[in-house]
């Protein structure tokens, strides 16, 4: 590392990003030597923007991989056996397969109520899953004006790891999807199926169907859809996590990002508002970094004045028709989830207000950023992201060449704009 202070006035912002880019351009799988060299790196490199050593804090904690690697295995064998076991049901008692399903399902439902709370020390954490050690780093910005116990925080975050599949986050989508609808026209097709199934009469001890044609057409439709469930979820259970991905993208850049953020606030401090700048670890294993940051900070943390702008996989130098800063708008269809209404305002207002651009995009089924913690708890969260980024994350090919520095600068000016203006308004809230 340089001996110049690297938020320096003289040193260029875009050469200081691709700076930050290289020194973290090497695999950090959660829980491995190279996680823990990326931990001390971050620590060094808020030492190095100015912020004293007791004030970057270092908060280390265990996790168990169940929830993030065995978790899907299980729920992948259960789904399958209760699939198989409908499809079977003509050759098999109702008896035996009533029993099956009912295992199954109170199988994981107990797995599920368990894990609610995935970073706790629960029973299958402990007897189904292998705990590793890792640690968040952090420093606060405390404001200027506001008494203790009205003050708001504004929590700006990213993650250290990094981690490599066998197919990219595009393919995993794409797996994923499969899975779902095909599941979703399984359930559809079934019922009908019964009712024909079971409309057939007897004569002379020989069961006749007038619907048999029918019968045999949904049938064929649901063989179709159980091998498409059995071939995805197959896929799904190669998905393996690796150390072969050096994690420029996903997530150095949106690393980069909270450095700059951090060097620009420390010498100028909100009014209203705390400032946490969070490097959590441990994103790809479940988001447990910010769970258990989140655990041990939410009573300093009120609802309604609790802000945080997660960055993760921003920019695609190899795309121009994507190279753009994104944000997460919504989720989900059935219901429709909103990220934060509030937070988007004030993205877009910055942006305009900067002459730059952003664009909110809906996500179908949802993504595991940081922010999930923070939204299932109620608190205002949403994930700048740009979804083009899925064709390199999670593989070799996540290198920094993929990075132009000018969108992270860019994405740097519209989230320090949106800061100063969430602060202004601080009181209108």
């Amino acid at each position: 590392m340089s001996e110049k202070k690297i938020n320096d006035p003289g040193s260029n912002s875009f050469k200081r990003i691709s700076n930050y880019i290289e020194m973290f351009n090497f695999p950090r799988l959660p829980g491995s030597k190279g996680e823990e060299r990326a931990i001390d790196l971050t620590v060094n490199i808020f030492n190095e923007i100015g912020f004293e050593n007791d004030h970057v804090i270092k908060e280390s904690f265990e996790f168990s991989n169940f929830y993030s690697t065995v978790l899907i295995r299980l729920l992948i064998i259960f789904t399958l056996t209760i699939v198989l076991s409908l499809m079977l049901m003509v050759y098999i008692s109702h008896f035996s397969l009533f029993l099956i399903i009912a295992i199954s399902i109170f199988v994981i439902l107990l797995i599920v109520k368990d894990n609610k709370h995935p970073e706790e020390n629960t029973f299958w954490n402990r007897h189904f899953g292998r705990y590793l050690s890792s640690s968040n780093v952090y420093v606060k910005i405390p404001n200027l004006k506001t008494a203790r116990e009205s003050r708001g925080n504004i929590i700006l975050s990213a993650h250290i790891d990094s981690k490599s599949q066998p197919f990219t986050s595009y393919g995993r989508g794409k797996v994923y999807r499969t899975w779902i609808y095909s599941g979703i026209l399984f359930g559809i097709f079934y019922p009908i199926y019964t009712i024909y199934l079971y409309s057939s009469y007897s004569v002379v001890g020989i069961t006749v169907s007038s619907n048999m044609p029918r019968i045999i057409s949904i049938e064929l439709v649901l063989w179709i859809l159980f091998f498409l469930i059995f071939i995805s979820n197959l896929l799904l259970l190669m998905l393996k996590s690796q150390n072969k991905s050096t994690g420029a993208l996903d997530n150095a850049s949106g690393m980069a990002i909270v450095f700059e953020l951090s060097a620009f606030f420390k010498d100028n401090p909100l009014n209203n508002y705390n400032l946490w700048f969070c490097q959590f670890s441990a994103e790809e294993m479940g988001t447990m970094g910010s769970r258990f940051f989140l655990n041990n900070h939410e009573n300093q943390f009120i609802k309604g004045k609790v802000f945080l702008i997660n960055s993760d996989a921003i920019s695609d130098a190899r795309d121009e028709n994507n190279e753009r800063i994104e944000y997460i708008k919504s989720t989900k269809r059935f219901p429709l989830r909103q990220g934060s209404p509030i937070i988007s305002q004030y993205l877009e207002q910055a942006a305009k207000e900067e002459g730059l651009s952003i664009y909110g995009y809906h996500s179908t089924f949802g993504i595991h950023f940081d922010s999930l913690p923070f939204r299932l708890r109620g608190f205002d969260a949403i994930d700048i992201h740009t979804k083009s980024t899925k064709k390199y994350t999670h593989s070799k090919e996540d290198s920094p060449d993929k990075i132009n520095p000018k969108t992270l600068h860019d994405a740097v000016m519209i989230i320090r704009k949106a800061v100063l203006m969430l602060d202004s308004d601080c009181h209108k809230k």
